[in-house]
């Protein structure tokens, strides 16, 4: 399949948009991979286990003629798909691919945070800024055991993502652990609309002489927004920088690419689509388009990561790390750092399949690990200053 030229997302699911991550080019179908398919690892000997399996059941549960032969395949399709122990690799039967289709396609409602699985549980990354979740109270970390009164356990991403989200002004329940608490908390969230802040600037309140721009996606538009705001801080006449990512879910890798941009020096490499060793593919490398911006000479710049700075945060900040433009501060980030391609089976049904890996510009995997900071500290919530900013402040006046 010749690759084209479309912008690429990387974001986890979330409640509000998309519920995966896109890496495909384009939305094809799945013939082309099976006419053009001249082998495979399962020989037909390997099904008839299956075969045997389905007989019995035919014969013996007294449920069989209420199942349909067409769930029995979709479930059977969305066994496989489990088997690669691969929580973004998931099959849609038609209720599951129209709503999908919707949701790329048109807008719609939720409580605006981030979820993964860790461990097996749905979790949560972390709320969204001024989100109807961060106003409920959830947290980054809270275990999402059931979503109105609906057991989670053995869920996909995906699934709990279309439970959550809804039509705007309904409420869901949503009953969380959360470490530290010995009983389970129960949330009712009104879904809304939900509307990204992009990015936001400041100056310390702590240090005068430090910018702060903190970035909460990365947006089609974010690139230019970005810009915008580094022009602001060369405007400023300030030579320390904070560049807050802190429970950044990720976005467009263009856009990650372009701000890595600002940085990292043209040609050089900034991150690797990296595909299996069976692909037909090769290594996509993505480098540096350079810029036209005059930072300060003498900058210093401080990223701030934590467990919500998934995929294209994961880009920007492990580039800058790893050319030693700027110095990670927080705590290890999410290790979202796979692509995954959607592919029609047929009219009614879909499979997402992870079809590559993001490499850091030294070859390091983002995936599942995500990023060590330089300086691992944990934010404090009942502190009455940040820990993290208070950590940058010292690190940037060092020297």
């Amino acid at each position: 399949m010749q690759r084209k030229n479309i912008f690429i997302l990387l974001i986890i699911p979330i409640t509000f948009v998309f519920g995966f991550l896109f890496g495909s080019k384009e939305r094809v179908q799945a013939d082309e991979y099976w006419f053009n398919s001249k082998s495979s690892s399962i020989s037909s000997e390997d099904f008839e286990l299956f075969w045997k399996a389905l007989i019995v059941l035919d014969k013996k549960h007294p449920d069989a003629k209420e199942i349909s032969s067409e769930e029995r395949v979709w479930a059977a399709i969305q066994g496989l798909a489990s088997s690669y122990g691969d929580p973004y690799t998931t099959f849609f039967n038609p209720e599951e691919m129209a709503s999908f289709d919707e949701d790329i396609n048109g807008e719609f409602s939720g409580v605006g945070m981030e979820v993964g699985l860790e461990d097996g549980y749905v979790t949560v990354i972390a709320p969204l800024k001024d989100s109807p979740a961060e106003k409920a109270g959830i947290k980054a970390g809270d275990v999402v055991t059931k979503i109105n009164d609906e057991s989670t356990l053995d869920m996909t991403i995906d699934q709990a993502v279309e439970k959550i989200r809804g039509p705007k002004g309904e409420i869901v329940s949503l009953t969380i652990a959360r470490n530290g608490e010995g009983e389970l908390i129960e949330f009712e969230i009104v879904r809304d609309t939900i509307e990204l802040t992009t990015i936001e600037t400041s100056i310390s309140p702590d240090d005068k002489n430090i910018f702060i721009i903190s970035m909460y996606n990365f947006s089609e538009d974010s690139s230019l927004e970005f810009n915008n705001a580094i022009q602001e801080f060369i405007k400023s006449g300030k030579k320390k920088l904070i560049l807050d990512l802190r429970s950044n879910p990720g976005g467009y890798l263009t856009s990650a690419v372009d701000i890595s941009s600002v940085f990292v020096p043209q040609g050089k490499v900034v991150v690797t689509e990296s595909f299996s060793d069976s692909s037909e593919k090769e290594d996509i490398i993505y480098r540096s388009k350079g810029t036209n911006l005059k930072l300060p000479k003498d900058m210093k710049m401080v990223i701030l990561v934590d467990k919500g700075s998934a995929s294209a945060s994961e880009i920007v900040a492990g580039a800058l790390q790893e050319y030693k433009i700027a110095t990670l501060i927080g705590t290890e980030t999410f290790g979202k750092g796979s692509v995954q391609e959607y592919l029609k089976l047929d009219n009614d049904t879909a499979i997402k399949v992870t079809v590559a890996r993001w490499l850091t510009p030294l070859g390091n995997s983002i995936e599942e690990s995500g990023l060590t900071p330089d300086y691992v500290v944990e934010y404090d919530s009942e502190a009455e200053k940040d820990s993290q900013i208070q950590t940058a402040i010292e690190i940037l006046n060092k020297r």
